[in-house]
């Protein structure tokens, strides 16, 4: 106990508490990841190619510790979310909703992981507009990794493919009809303007730019953005001229 208020915020809050064992820099990076599956330290790594080794090694023993991560004893070097680790995923697609409206342009060097696309999927899906929708698969292609969306009803099912995909889960996959695949090829930036319907990608009909239909039309692009949508958060009315206007007191 000593130990953890020498450490901590010296507050007796849940927001401490909670900030303390998964606000370090990576640590939700890497539960983000752990709640795509468990991964082996070598993935965990790819997946997060700027951490430092010695900085993985830390986060992992930091989250192991607070009851977050465990070992996966079936998988040689590999790592799990514990129950209290799944609990986080909320809090992880609440972020990744914010973090889209100051998402801008991506910086050089900066990637887009199979993960990040799992979660930004997760985090956009829209149940009660895919309620009424047929059964669906969409493919998605950015950069080198690729993942499939296959939506039935209410629910979702996302997972890495292809030939890079770490393994994943055997995945119950239902009837889906050939007629309601859609495979994109995708920008990062495509993809932005795709799911959060700015700069015209829904005013105008067709893919916006940086978005290629390989499989399907228009009618399936259409049916993505019904499913799929973040909406960015707009600063209040008159926000930005109030901000004018002191600038210009001041």
């Amino acid at each position: 106990m000593a130990t953890r208020a020498t450490r901590g915020f010296g507050q007796y809050s849940g927001v401490a508490r909670a900030v303390e064992r998964v606000g370090e820099r990576w640590a939700l990076l890497i539960v983000r990841d752990l709640l795509v599956g468990a991964r082996r330290y070598g993935d965990l790594k790819a997946g997060l190619p700027r951490i430092p080794t010695n900085i993985l090694a830390d986060r992992l023993k930091e989250l192991q510790e607070a009851g977050v991560v465990r070992r996966v004893p079936t998988v040689r070097g590999g790592y799990e979310l514990t129950e209290l680790g799944r609990a986080l995923e909320p809090v992880v697609v609440a972020l990744e909703r914010w973090g889209w409206s100051t998402l801008g342009e991506p910086a050089e060097g900066e990637l887009v992981t199979a993960d990040a696309l799992v979660t930004a999927l997760g985090a956009a899906f829209k149940p009660d507009a895919a309620a009424s929708l047929p059964p669906t698969e969409y493919v998605l292609h950015v950069g080198d990794v690729s993942i499939s969306a296959i939506v039935t009803g209410r629910h979702l099912d996302v997972a890495p493919v292809g030939p890079g995909a770490l393994p994943q889960p055997r995945r119950a996959i239902p009837d889906v009809a050939p007629e309601d695949v859609l495979e994109l090829a995708v920008e990062p930036t495509g993809f932005r303007d795709l799911v959060s319907g700015v700069r015209g990608a829904v005013a105008v009909k067709g893919p916006p730019s940086g978005v290629a239909i390989l499989d399907g039309g228009s009618a399936l692009l259409e049916r993505f953005r019904l499913t799929f949508r973040i909406d960015p958060i707009a600063p209040p009315t008159g926000a930005a001229s109030e901000a004018g206007d002191a600038a210009s007191v001041a």
